[in-house]
Formats: structure tokens, C-alpha cells, sequence
């Protein structure tokens, strides 16, 4: 007989996850995984209906960055892993939270030739994502899932992934456990900041690094009240504004910052890989002391080589530090004219570089709020944008920075616009990146999305053009045949405006962003001289 509260696992998956504050599953059902969705409508969770598996990764990514908490998905056996993998490891590299719960087959070793077969199901996730796990049993996947959620909140976010046998998702199951309260679930060590202080008392050039993990509304305070230099990664911007007087910007990849940073006479980096995909060279400029300040002791311990080392959280970091330089005497090394002059000098350098790009991301930054989440592809007019254009907010402008996904920006961008219902979100993708998952427009107009999405079109892959060019071998491959992009737009359901000017693309922007679905607004290089 059947005992109270009892339901096949795969339904008590999503009343756990329910229990720990998840609204949107995104996933494509399969034979093997249909049993995770016996629960999602009875536990109130909205699942979204992905084309593909990497587009239903790339929309749990999108969703996580919007939402700040945990993007899930659900994923069959095998191929719906596999597909998932890329966004699995994008995540990854930009430390985002992210659960992925697929079916697995139940026995492998000793048959062959099942549906869906994998040799190392787990095994292979593993190589894209903190760990990955199969769940034997109803109660080795309520610890599971548990985990992960816990190191969420208490370790650096990254995806895992939890493999459940069939016959497990099938099998009559006790209810999870109900959570701890999320209040009892906190990282509560304070840091010292002793040294940090001592030593920005006797800076008179002090600098901060701020990346993607430094995240706390103090640091343009904190700047300010110690008269402190800002240079910001990509995934950093906006931590100070838009108009700090000594915000050098995301301008950590222009070879002449290399020389500022060695004028300093304190480098302090915070929340930061300094990776190859943050400075594009090998050695970061420094000359004086460097500070660390990262959650993650393996980034503390890389190749440069930190006099103090701070294993902190950003938040705790930054709120001791705002308290105990509130009354300090801020240093006077740095000069704002000084600043602008390298920011406008680079801008230069990149306008040179990348000619065309900057006058329409300037147009497209009037035409957009300043609230306007942001989510890009790996595209030319991306690598220029986001160099140049000032953020007023944190964590608004998201950019498959690390593993370098082509394909990411669309479904993401859905995910994020899910997370953010009422407030603007906007797309911006290359012509060819927005093959890989164009599918997914199917998406964002069933759910009605009001997104604008900017194709930005110059007929080839660029970027790998130059490089070629600049190696000395011949272009060979760069380019593919493209649709009529805004047919195929309105073949989805979608709008779609190719505007002439400036003018009219603003105005297309404007209009995108109060329609009742997405609309994509296909722009060619031409644009900048049009009349």
C-alpha cells in the first residue's frame, strides 16, 4: 500500500526544488526524463520549452545572472547531456549557479547498444562543471541536490550535475526533507583586513582591480573615501558607476594599462582571476605590492604571486573595508584629468581597431534605459562595446567571457528576461553566432518577450578573418551563406525592423522594448553612413 505523501522521485525532485525557491525549470522532456516532470505544474514551478539542450543551458545561465539565484535544468540521458555541456561549461568559467538533473540508464557496464547509451555519463560532465554525481537512490539525490544548493550560497557558484537512474525516478519515494531556512545558511568568518589597511594608509597611488566576484554596491564609496584608482574586468563593470573620476574602465586588455598599473604604488585585485581573458597578456604591470581578496584559494595562489593574500568573501571584504576607511584622508596621486586622457586615448586605439563599431554602440546606448540587462555573443561588435561603454549598474552586462561560447547570448537573454519580468532586457549577437541557437527565437516569442534582439551583420566571421590575415594564412572558411535574417524572424512569430540610420535603429530599439514579443533589428555595418 502506497504511504501518505509518497510520489514516484522524479516528481519529489520538483517539490524539493520548490522548496528551495526554484520558479523556472528550463528543459526538453524525453522518455527517459519524463518522470521529472510528473511534478512540475502540482509543485507551481513554470518550465520554459527549450529547442535544444544548449539553448535550455544557456537560458539557466541568462535566468542565474538576472535572478541571482540558481538556474535549473532538466536534460535527458546521454545527447540532452551532451548538448547541455557547453552552457554546463560556460558556466563554469564564469562562476555561475547552475543545477543540471538528468536522466541516466541503470546499468552500463554490462549491456550495450540501450537508447541514449554513454560510456561515462558522469564522467563526462564532470570535465565542464564543479562535479557530478549519479544518485543511486531517492535519498542520495535529496543530499545531492542539498549540497548544491548549500555551495551555492557558501563556496564559489559553479554548475553541478546530477545523474538519476530511470528506474530510480520511477520508484515510489519519501518527500525530501524540508530545507533549513535559507537565514541559517551564511558565511560568517570576518575578515581581516588589518594588513589591507595598514597599507593603503601609506598609499599615495593606491589602484583596485575589481572583477565579477566582487560584488557589493560599496566600492564607490569605498574608492572615493580612500582616493583610490579603478581598473574593472568585463564581468566587473559598473561596480563604481558611470562617472567615478578615476574609473579607468574595463580597459584591462589596452597594452598601455599595463604602464598605469605599474605607476601604482598599491595594486589591490578583488573578486578576480586576472586570467588571459581579463588582461591579454602575461604579466598583469605591476611593480608595487599586490593584494588578493578571492573566495577561491586556487586564484590566490596563481602565477602573480600576491604579497598579502585574503581568502574573503567580497561583501564581508568591502563592508569592513568601507567601515574602517570612512574617516580616512583619501591619497592625492591620482588625477582625474589624468584618467580621462588614458580613457580617451584607448577609445581611440579601439575606434582604430574596430572602425564603425563605436558610433553604433554609442546610438545604442541612448536608445536603451540605463537598467537594461544585457547579455552578448562572442561577436566584433561585443569585444568593442563592452570595452567602451560605461555601466551604471553592476552585473548588467553579461558576456560568455571564459569559454568563449558562440550561440550563448540569445537564449541567455531569454533566461534573463524570464528572471526579470517588467524590465528591460536587450540581445546582442553577430550574424553567425546566431545560427547556433536562432531556434530558440521560437522561445521568446511563445513566452512574449519584449527583447531586442541587435544582429549585428558583416557577413562573415570577422574576427577569425584578421586573425588569419594577421598570421599570414590565406582566409579560408570565414564565410556562410546567410537567410534573409528578418524573414526568418517573422516566419517565427517575431518582428523584425533593418533599419537605415542611427536614428531609425534607436527608434526600432524603443519600440522593441514595449512589444508584446521579441523583435530583431538587423544592422550592417553600412549603418554609420547611411543618411
Amino acid at each position: 500500500m502506497q504511504r501518505p505523501h509518497q510520489r514516484p522521485l522524479g516528481a519529489q525532485l520538483s517539490h524539493m526544488l520548490r522548496d528551495r525557491g526554484v520558479e523556472v525549470i528550463f528543459g526538453i522532456p524525453g522518455v527517459h526524463n519524463q518522470e521529472m516532470y510528473r511534478g512540475i505544474e502540482e509543485a507551481g514551478i513554470t518550465h520554459v520549452l527549450a529547442r535544444h539542450e544548449q539553448g535550455a543551458g544557456f537560458m539557466a545561465d541568462g535566468y542565474a545572472r538576472a535572478s541571482g539565484r540558481p538556474g535549473v535544468a532538466y536534460v535527458i540521458t546521454g545527447p540532452g547531456l551532451c548538448n547541455i555541456m557547453t552552457p554546463m561549461g560556460q558556466a563554469y568559467s564564469d562562476s555561475v549557479p547552475m543545477l543540471v538533473i538528468s536522466s541516466c540508464l541503470d546499468e552500463v557496464a554490462a549491456r550495450r547498444g540501450q537508447l541514449h547509451q554513454m560510456k561515462d555519463q558522469a564522467g563526462a560532465a564532470a570535465c565542464v562543471c564543479d562535479w557530478s554525481d549519479v544518485a543511486g537512490s531517492a535519498q542520495a539525490a535529496y543530499a545531492l541536490v542539498e549540497r548544491a544548493f548549500d555551495e551555492f550560497e557558501m563556496a564559489r557558484p559553479r554548475p553541478k550535475h546530477v545523474s538519476v537512474p530511470i528506474a530510480a525516478l520511477q520508484a515510489e519515494a519519501d518527500p525530501a526533507p524540508f530545507p533549513n531556512q535559507p537565514a541559517l545558511r551564511f558565511r560568517s568568518w570576518p575578515p581581516d583586513i588589518a594588513p589591507v589597511l595598514s597599507m593603503l594608509n601609506l598609499a599615495r597611488r593606491p589602484l583596485f582591480i575589481l572583477g565579477g566576484g566582487a560584488r557589493s554596491g560599496l566600492w564607490r564609496q569605498i574608492a572615493a573615501q580612500t582616493g583610490a584608482a579603478v581598473f574593472t574586468t568585463y564581468a566587473g563593470r559598473g561596480l563604481v558607476g558611470a562617472s567615478y573620476p578615476l574609473d579607468f574602465g574595463a580597459t584591462l586588455a589596452r597594452p598601455g594599462s599595463a604602464e598605469v598599473i605599474g605607476s601604482a604604488d598599491l595594486v589591490v585585485a578583488v573578486g578576480t582571476e586576472l586570467a588571459e581573458v581579463d588582461l591579454w597578456r602575461d604579466e598583469l604591470g605591476h611593480r608595487a605590492p599586490l593584494i588578493r581578496v578571492d573566495l577561491d584559494p586556487e586564484v590566490l595562489a596563481d602565477e602573480h604571486r600576491a604579497l598579502i593574500k585574503v581568502q574573503a568573501e567580497a561583501e564581508s571584504f568591502a563592508r569592513a573595508l568601507w567601515e574602517a576607511t570612512e574617516d580616512a584622508t583619501p591619497a592625492t596621486g591620482w588625477d582625474a584629468q589624468e584618467v580621462a586622457a588614458a580613457r580617451a586615448r584607448w577609445r581611440a586605439e579601439l575606434d582604430a581597431e574596430r572602425p564603425g563599431i563605436l558610433p553604433v554602440a554609442d546610438a545604442l546606448r541612448a536608445a536603451l534605459p540605463h537598467d537594461t540587462m544585457i547579455y552578448s555573443d562572442m561577436t566584433q561588435f561585443a569585444y568593442a562595446a563592452k570595452e567602451a561603454w560605461p555601466m551604471h549598474y553592476p552585473h548588467h552586462w553579461h558576456h560568455p567571457t571564459g569559454f568563449g561560447t558562440l550561440g550563448y547570448a540569445l537564449p541567455a537573454g531569454i533566461g534573463g528576461a524570464v528572471a526579470r519580468p517588467g524590465r528591460p532586457t536587450a540581445v546582442i549577437v553577430g550574424d553567425y553566432g546566431f545560427h547556433y541557437t536562432m531556434a530558440e527565437l521560437g522561445v521568446a516569442v511563445e513566452l512574449g518577450l519584449p527583447l531586442p534582439i541587435i544582429l549585428w551583420d558583416n557577413g562573415k566571421l570577422k574576427e577569425i578573418e584578421e586573425s588569419m590575415i594577421s598570421a599570414q594564412i590565406a582566409p579560408k572558411a570565414v564565410v556562410a551563406r546567410n537567410p534573409d535574417f528578418c524573414a526568418l524572424a517573422e516566419a517565427f512569430g517575431a518582428r523584425a525592423a533593418r533599419p537605415g540610420s542611427l536614428g531609425a535603429m534607436q527608434e526600432a530599439v524603443k519600440t522593441a522594448l514595449g512589444a508584446d514579443g521579441p523583435t530583431l533589428i538587423h544592422v550592417t555595418p553600412e549603418i554609420v553612413t547611411a543618411a
